[in-house]
Parts: structure tokens; sequence; C-alpha cells
């Protein structure tokens, strides 16, 4: 584990592969009997030819039917003494990668936790779904293929030349001159098929992303009959993973003919100098059928293991992948000295504040605003004005290049972001929802509340009436697509949750966007209730519902424009007026 930091993309394979051996030492005495028992299966395999040789020549000899039965059964109880030791060294093999697959996607599941909002602005949703899933399975299926074949090919490769060696140096040393063609050939394929494997790898995971955007906003498709587009889109991701695909498998897929090729030739040269042998009568018929079988189990392993290779080439690359996320950079560490308020009253000041997601294209610019406890502030504004930003700089999800923001006092990159977050409430445009019941949704599994409490919650955000027509009320179960609930449902259910929980700050990010007209009424007349006391920022298009805000923040290119109320604002006659008139004056 001393590469993790190590740049995966920009190394070779053999890094690659040691940090996957990096993670299988912890299996180590498993490993140990996967190959323990590749030798048993090895040396037995070995001992079956010389049987059935010298079976051959008592047959050859007419020796007694005993003893040519003898060896039959000899031959019988090791083939399946052999056929045993295969099976459970490929037992143990699967338990090793399927628990190397299993840790693998935990610590990237767990690097995911952790990295900044920025990568995961910056990646599509399919990208990183296909790394956790397709390229764990990719390089695991290639590490199952090099354990269950690659020690068994190496012992029996071993083997057979030692066994040979033992029985006609002559014939061996054939065999042994010829080998080093079936490598060269392995060799020069391998090295070509690398880089091809890793392109499909990113052409899989674009096309990966693209299904997933297309399925998860369907409708949206179908509404904007865009269906056409995406067929095209499709196409185009679909004809790019097959020219690369095709190009990879065809290279890969020369190792094994070649390697044939070149066994054949081994084959033939032993199967004529051992002829020759026997003519002369140094070498019997048996012995011959012995060097044949060992000619055909000594060539067998090269085929097997350039296979081997070739997925491994195909493994290392999605292994890379899956590598590249592991070693992204993490989310700045909470401090050391990080220090939480005792309470939370609400009081904010942010300090001449610049920020943007890319450095050359400035958004928030000498941001500056001091919020009391329990004041409403309202943040307006044409799309791309930073609105959200600056609900992204008060929870921490990105911090400000310049300039400090302060809750109670204290620089929020001085305090734990676990404590930031805590004192805040949100609910936003989007909604989510976990797979679990209504009551769980509610609670997003948090113990310690009672049905009253939760019911109490849902009847102030308007919820419980849907609720309970549900088939199973407060136990029915969702997905995380909210099954049959509608999108103003299923908000209702997120103002639910903030009901619930009551904390000292409020974030109502177009928080009634899907509700109705006299659901939103209520729901208003629930907010000012919740808002009572507690500060609260409002992003709003719909300039009806922030009329009672304490101040309206007008934003304008990243820059606070106007602020007042309502009705200083329309009196003011500037960029709000124009944004409120164009509402409802048409």
């Amino acid at each position: 584990m001393a590469e993790k930091n190590k740049p995966v993309e920009k190394g070779s394979s053999m890094r690659i592969l040691r940090r996957v051996l990096a993670h299988a030492t912890p299996f180590l005495p498993w490993i140990v009997l996967s190959i323990g028992l590749a030798i048993v299966c090895a040396i037995l395999s070995l001992v079956l030819p010389i049987l059935a040789g010298r079976a051959i020549d008592l047959i050859a000899g007419a020796s007694e039917l005993t003893e040519i039965s003898g060896q039959l059964i000899r031959y019988a109880v090791i083939a399946v003494i052999c056929a045993l030791s295969q099976w459970g060294m490929n037992s143990a093999a699967n338990r090793i990668l399927f628990r190397i697959a299993r840790d693998v996607r935990d610590e990237a599941m767990d690097e995911l936790q952790h990295l900044p909002l920025s990568y995961l602005d910056t990646r599509s949703q399919g990208d990183i779904v296909s790394t956790l899933i397709a390229d764990v399975d990719q390089f695991t299926d290639g590490l199952l293929m090099g354990f269950s074949q690659f020690f068994t090919g190496v012992v029996t490769i071993v083997g057979t030349l030692a066994f040979m060696f033992w029985l006609d140096a002559g014939i061996a040393l054939v065999v042994v001159v010829l080998t080093p063609l079936s490598l060269l050939v392995a060799r020069f394929i391998a090295t070509r098929s690398f880089d091809l494997f890793k392109r499909q790898s990113a052409e899989r995971a674009r096309q990966t992303a693209l299904i997933d955007e297309m399925v998860g906003n369907l409708e949206v498709v179908k509404a904007y009959g865009h269906e056409a587009q995406n067929m095209r889109d499709f196409d185009e991701t679909g004809d790019a993973l097959e020219d690369i695909s095709v190009k990879a498998t065809f290279i890969s897929s020369l190792t094994n003919p070649g390697t044939r090729f070149v066994n054949n030739i081994v084959y033939a040269c032993v199967a004529l100098t051992g002829a020759l042998r026997c003519i002369t009568g140094s070498m019997s018929v048996g012995e011959l059928t012995i060097f044949l079988s060992y000619a055909n189990q000594y060539t067998r392993p090269f085929n097997e293991i350039s296979g081997v290779v070739t997925e491994l080439q195909n493994a290392l690359a999605c292994a890379g992948r899956v590598f590249a996320l592991i070693d992204e950079k993490r989310e700045v560490a909470d401090a050391e000295d990080a220090v939480a308020p005792q309470s939370i009253d609400g009081r904010i000041d942010i300090e001449d504040v610049d920020f943007s997601y890319v450095p050359e294209r400035e958004l928030i610019k000498g941001l500056s605003l001091k919020v009391s406890p329990g004041e409403r502030i309202a943040i307006v504004g044409p799309t791309g004005s930073g609105k959200t930003t600056i609900i992204n700089l008060l929870m921490r999800f990105y911090d400000v290049d310049s300039g400090s923001i302060a809750l109670e006092g204290i620089d929020i990159r001085n305090m734990p972001r676990a404590a930031l977050r805590a004192g805040y409430g949100m609910v936003l445009q989007e909604t989510w929802l976990r797979r679990g019941s209504v009551r769980d949704n509610i609670t997003l599994g948090r113990e310690g509340f009672s049905d009253s409490q939760i019911e109490e919650a849902a009847r102030a955000a308007h919820a419980h009436g849907f609720i309970r027509r549900l088939p199973q009320g407060y136990d029915t179960i969702l997905d995380e697509e909210g099954g049959s609930l509608s999108q103003g449902q299923r908000q209702l259910l997120c103002i639910a949750r903030v009901m619930l929980l009551l904390p000292p700050m409020l974030i109502l990010d177009e928080a009634t966007s899907s509700i109705d007209t006299m659901t939103e009424m209520r729901i208003q007349s629930a907010f000012q209730t919740m808002m009572r006391g507690r500060t609260s920022f409002i992003v709003a298009h719909r300039l009806s519902t922030i009329r009672e805000a304490d101040r309206i923040l007008v934003l304008r290119d990243g820059h606070v424009v106007e602020q007042g109320t309502h009705d200083e604002l329309l009196s003011a006659g500037g960029f709000y007026s124009t944004l409120y008139r164009s509402q409802f004056e048409g």
C-alpha cells in the first residue's frame, strides 16, 4: 500500500499489479493454500501419462490382466485426487478474489464519501458507477483467470520439463530450444493490447454514463422529442466502443493462434524424434506416448498463460481506473484545532468573499454580508448569478478563494464540517429519497423520534393526508425514485424532514417549486412559523414567495447589486423591480 499516492494513470501496469497484490496480502494463507493445491494438481497430472505409458507397454508386452488393471486403478485414483485438488484450488481462488473485489469496492466507496463536491460536479454519475461496478468486476475476472490458470500453468511447465529431462534429456532439449518462440509471440501481442483495453474501459464508462443519463431523464427526453438525438449519441458511443473493442479483441486473439502454431511445431518435433527412437529400439511405444502427452501438457499452459496475460491487460486497465478514483485528492480535512460553537443562534458574517468554480471565470466577487440571528434572507437573481453558489459556500461544500465566512464568530474553515452542517436544515428543489419506508425517509434513519412526532412533522408539511392514503401508510416502502409518489409529494416528504428536526438555521432552495398553488400557500404559512426565530436563507425564482423576508439580496453576475425589503426594492425601481414586474405584469 506504499504506492497508494502515486498517480496510477501515469504509472506502468506493474505498479497497478503491485497495488492489486498489496490488496491480496491479508489473504496470504488462502493464497498459499491455492498455490499448494495448484502444485499438487500439476504434479499429479504429470504422473498420469507415466501410468498410461506403462499400461500401454504392459498391453504391448501381453502382460497379465491383473497387472494392467492395477495400473488403471492407480490412474483412476490419482485422477480423482487431481480433480479434487483443482476444485479446492478454484474455491480458494474465488474466495480470495471476491474478497479483494469487496475490499477494493469498499475502499473506492469510502474514498467517494471523502471526495470534494467539485469532483462529483465534474464527473457523470454513469462514469463513477461504471468504475465502481463494471471495472471492479472486469479486473476481478482477469485475476480469477490468473489465479486458476497461471500458477497451475507455471508448475506444469516446470514439472513437465523436469520429468522430460529425467526420462530423455535429448528430446527435452528440443522442447526447451523451441520454447522461447512461444514466449516472444505472447509478449509481442500483450504489450500492444494493454493500451487498447484501457481505451475500451474508458469508452464503456462513457456509454454507461450516457445510458444512466438517458434512463434517469426519460420523461424529459420524451417531452422534448429528443429520442432521435439520443439514439444518434448512443450509436456514436456504441460505434466507438465497437471499434476499440474489435481492435482490442483482434490483437489479443492473435495470442492463442500464434502460440498454438509454435506449440504444434514443438509437438511435431517431439513426435518425429520419438518415432526415430522407437525405430532404433531405444524407446518403447509407451515412452513415446508419455512424451507426446508431456508435449501437449507442456505447450497447453503457454496457450492458457497467453490468454491470462491478455485478460490481465484488460484487468489492469480497469484496475487503473479504480485506483485512479481511490487516489483522487480528498476533501480538505477538518483542522486539528477545529472548534464547534457551544450553541448556534444563526449569526453569520461574510467578509469580502471571492469565489469561482473555474479560475479563469469569475463568479462571486467581494461579497460581504452580516446576518443577524433569526433574520430571513432571500436571495434572488437571474440564472447563473450565484444564488446556489452562496448556499454551497455557507454549507462549505466549497471553500472560498479569499475572504471568510464566520458562524457565531468562528471561521467555518476552523469548524468541523459535521457541526456546521448539523446546524442547517435544507429543502432543495431536487428531492432525494432512500429505499425504505416513508417513516425512514422522514427521519433519515435517525433514532429517537416517536410516531407522534413524525406524524406532527408530516402534518406541518401537509404530507400527512397523502401518506395516510398510501397502502401501508407510514410503513409503505419507497424506492429511490419515490415509487408512485408525484414530484410534489416527494418534496413534501423532504419538507417534513426539516419540520421534524427544526434546526437553528434553514436553507430553502426553491423548496416549493414542485407544489401546487393551494398547497404552496399552506406550506408558506408553515414555513413562516418554522422560520420564526431561525436564521433562514431562501433562494427563489418566484418572487411572490419572498415578500415577507427581512432582507432580499439581489444578485447579478456574482455581485449583490441591491438589498432591502420587498417594498423598499420595489420603490427603488431598480433591477429587483424589473424582475418582479416581469413576473406579474407580463
